[in-house]
């Protein structure tokens, strides 16, 4: 049912998009089931009777958010120990041997604003998987030795990611757009807290975060929903509710970024790599602003836009991207391009010459908005077909936004028109504090005598650099002079590659539970990216 379902309702989306969009949330109520058990566990259920497989996933409120600088990197940690033993499966090997009885795939991942838990098995070891789950979360046991073990994995998997040349330059973006709140962003964590980390820590996160009324059941695939929410309520329903944490123990705000900073970092690249963020909404405070940043980001990331036009087809530019992450607690507008560093200096006056206008009448046009709204539709439309995929999207969803917000999705985007593009860019972007960074061989800044100064001389917001607008002005409309000479010119618009936090991988009791996943930080374009709505994670 549901593949003829999900058929139909890309085909209406892409022929007859002005009603679709708006019926979606009508059709994905349809789909998606819901309920809440006594103690707090939300538990939700995708029925999707394509093939004989269930996932079951555990999503809980917790992740790099909930971080201070004593705990950084420990909610990771904690992700690392989940699969470990338990009161239920007390030594690691009858945990494994348990998993691959049911025949399951298993992992989990870390992200700034939740952590999730999952198992794709056959559809009937569905009631194993679920008590499997419950064992986990409910009754870790935290043993020294395997504590021990996995600091080092996770150590391992930190060389990893330290070993990329963009690795400092996103953690020392991050420090100056998120000052004395960074860590809250810091999913792989902190190396000297990792080593240092004890049991007890561990348990305190569980006490804490590891509670029902913080937690949403999962369940996609080949299931029956009433079944799901009766096996629910006799494994989870004794689970005890806890205090909300968030009202405990409250997460701060992120501190506005009060002025523009630049950073360089040096590492032996051959190209140049420029990247502007700024702070963009939260989800729970502007979700109007989000629909905009998503609809404005696919609009400039299209070849013929203007951004694409003026910056990368006239060759100052190999590949340019624009990107809003969703987060509650501020999410990044991040702006990048891959350049020569023979150009760096244009390249970056013309860059900030573009952003100065992202707010200007016609930037956009109507017809520019209506291809990128179908493509959301269809992309939220076909997500459905692959259950365990579209079983972590929603508990993204959950975590972050809340459910609501993802069955609204749809329709809001639908509504976005070239003011709210405009509103958006104006409120967040234009003339607003940045931080710009470059990526560049130390030799290469060398010949050029490049300065942290000269990175934010073209900005708009000259009241917060000590008021040096002159600098500013001569920059910009230089820029402005050479993007006017490349527009008459036509070029490719080079494909920007998707870039992630290091993407998951399986820890498998079917392939090698043992082995830990090669994780990529950045793609071999150099542009901190994430297009579409996919977030990063950490496994």
């Amino acid at each position: 049912m549901i593949k003829s379902l999900v058929s139909a309702l890309a085909v209406f989306a892409l022929v007859a998009p002005g009603h679709s969009l708006l019926a979606q949330r009508a059709q994905l109520e349809r789909i998606i089931q819901q309920r809440v058990l006594s103690n707090g566990l939300e538990v939700i259920v995708v029925e999707n009777h394509g093939v004989p497989l269930a996932t079951v996933e555990l999503d809980v409120r917790n992740g790099a958010f909930t971080q201070t600088p004593a705990t950084e990197g420990l909610a990771h940690l904690y992700e690392h120990m989940f699969f470990k033993s338990n009161s239920d499966f007390p030594e690691a090997d009858a945990f494994v041997r348990r998993a691959a009885e049911l025949g399951a795939v298993f992992n989990g991942t870390t992200q700034e604003e939740r952590v999730n838990y999952y198992l794709t098995l056959p559809s009937d070891s569905l009631e194993g998987g679920m008590r499997f789950l419950a064992s986990a979360i409910r009754a870790p046991l935290f043993r020294t030795a395997e504590l021990a073990r996995e600091r080092e994995v996770v150590i391992a998997e930190y060389d990893r990611n330290e070993s990329s040349p963009f690795f400092r330059l996103t953690r020392e973006m991050e420090k100056r757009l998120y000052g004395d709140q960074a860590g809250r962003k810091n999913t792989i964590g902190n190396r000297d807290v990792i080593r240092s980390a004890t049991p007890a820590q561990l348990t305190d996160i569980q006490r804490r975060y590891y509670v029902p009324n913080n937690t949403a059941l999962i369940v996609a695939g080949d299931v029956d929903p009433q079944k799901v929410f009766a096996l629910a309520e006799s494994i989870y329903g004794d689970w005890r509710r806890a205090p909300d944490p968030f009202v405990a123990d409250p997460i701060p705000r992120i501190p506005p970024l009060a002025q523009s900073e630049g950073v360089i970092v040096e590492e032996p690249i051959g190209s140049a790599v420029i990247l502007m963020q700024w702070q963009g909404p939260s989800v729970s405070r502007d979700p109007a602003a989000t629909y905009a940043a998503d609809v404005f980001s696919d609009v400039l990331n299209g070849s013929t836009s203007t951004l694409q036009r003026r910056l990368v087809d006239g060759g100052l530019f190999q590949s340019v991207g624009v990107n809003y992450y969703t987060l509650d607690h501020t999410g990044p507008i991040t702006i990048s391009g891959q350049t020569t560093t023979d150009r760096l200096r244009e390249a970056l006056a013309a860059m900030h010459a573009e952003v100065d206008q992202l707010a200007n009448p016609g930037y956009f046009t109507a017809a520019e908005l209506e291809p990128v709204k179908r493509q959301r539709a269809v992309g939220t439309t076909m997500g459905l077909e692959r259950a365990s995929g579209f079983a972590h999207q929603l508990g993204f969803w959950w975590s972050v936004a809340g459910l609501d917000y993802y069955m609204g999705y749809a329709d809001s985007m639908a509504t976005q028109n070239v003011a709210d593009l405009r509103s958006y860019a104006g409120k967040y972007i234009v003339g607003k504090p940045r931080v710009v960074g470059v990526l560049i061989a130390p030799e290469a800044r060398r010949q050029l005598g490049l300065t942290t100064e000269e990175l934010v001389g073209g900005i708009a917001d000259c009241g917060l650099r000590n008021g040096n607008c002159d600098a500013r002005l001569l920059v910009a409309d230089s820029a402005r002079s050479v993007t006017r000479g490349k527009e008459a010119g036509k070029g490719v618009n080079e494909r920007v590659d998707t870039v992630r936090r290091p993407s998951s991988g399986h820890r498998s009791a079917i392939r090698n539970p043992q082995s830990v996943p090669t994780t990529t930080l950045f793609s071999t374009s150099g542009l901190r990216i994430i297009l579409g709505k996919t977030p990063p994670a950490m496994s």
